[in-house]
């Protein structure tokens, strides 16, 4: 219950993807199941009550002043959304939000009138993330939530950072960035200089970004990451082309590329996946990380 409060908080933030990964880790840590399922059970009844720099104009200290994460809790409790029970340092939640206020329905707005009846973060699946994929969609741009893009594949970071900045992506592109997840980073790197490129460039709300890496809370636009299994693990974004189509239905909670079946079991014949030769720690932590659908913890 204390891990549905705190994605219940998420979903009315419009926080970072990261928290998928994080509380799916301590969870696991903690014996608690939890999949992305439940991630989107929560953001289906869960209003978006906060736009937050870059969702929004509003910043973390304005949200405190406002009346802080307590009066966000109060207020989801009026649907019934937090457990009250829960034990925290100090005494249960319900206790801890007795209290709380908040002035104004700007920063922190009404479980009545809120940003979006549904919460921030989406987890999308279909033939590119069958095991799913993450997009904070309360920093998406309205356009961008339901679009058919042209995709441009890139097997790093940087190749797709230079691309982007020599000005070889233009609207209506999706950037798809692989070989950046868990195991292919290692350490699934936060795809932050591209997004940030893409939205300097003012191409924000006219490209999506698509990769097995990560984001950071402070990027914007159509990005998708956490895609599973990922490129390293023989996962379908390993056998994207260039000029692929790939169909984004954020609503709709749907990732897919419009390739057929056979084809793609064509392209598993002639594609090879990156060999990776890591030594030392970083070597030990691609064997033994898992996919970022469970949390990217060790086993």
């Amino acid at each position: 219950e204390a891990f549905k409060n705190a994605l219940a908080v998420d979903m009315a933030l419009g926080c970072s993807t990261n928290t998928v990964l994080h509380l799916t880790a301590i969870a696991y840590e903690a014996g608690v199941e939890m999949d992305l399922n439940i991630i989107n059970e929560i953001s289906k009844v869960t209003p978006n009550l906060c736009r937050l720099s870059p969702a929004g104009p509003y910043h973390i200290e304005e949200l405190d002043a406002a009346g802080g994460i307590s009066a966000v809790m109060k207020e989801l409790d009026k649907k019934g959304l937090i457990n009250k029970d829960i034990i925290t340092v100090s005494g249960t939640v319900g206790e801890r939000i007795q209290g709380a206020n908040k002035k104004g329905d700007k920063i922190i707005a009404s479980v009545e009138n809120p940003y979006s009846q549904t919460g921030g973060i989406q987890v999308l699946y279909g033939n590119l993330a069958p095991d799913g994929a993450v997009v904070k969609k309360s920093a998406v741009d309205e356009k961008m939530m339901k679009v058919k893009t042209t995709a441009k594949v890139f097997e790093s970071e940087e190749e797709a950072v230079d691309a982007i900045l020599g000005g070889e992506i233009k609207p209506g592109d999706c950037v798809v960035i692989r070989y950046e997840g868990p195991k292919g980073g290692p350490g699934m790197r936060e795809m932050l200089t591209p997004t940030s490129a893409l939205s300097g460039m003012g191409l924000d709300d006219k490209v999506s970004l698509i990769t097995d890496g990560r984001f950071s809370g402070g990027s914007r636009g159509a990005a998708i990451g956490h895609v599973s299994p990922e490129a390293c693990e023989m996962g379908p974004i390993a056998y994207v082309k260039d000029g692929d189509v790939v169909d984004i239905d954020i609503p709709g909670g749907k990732l897919d590329i419009l390739v057929s079946n056979e084809e793609f079991e064509e392209r598993k014949k002639t594609m090879d996946i990156k060999e990776t030769n890591y030594k030392g720690y970083l070597g030990k932590y691609a064997k033994l990380v898992t996919s970022a659908s469970t949390g990217a913890i060790c086993r």
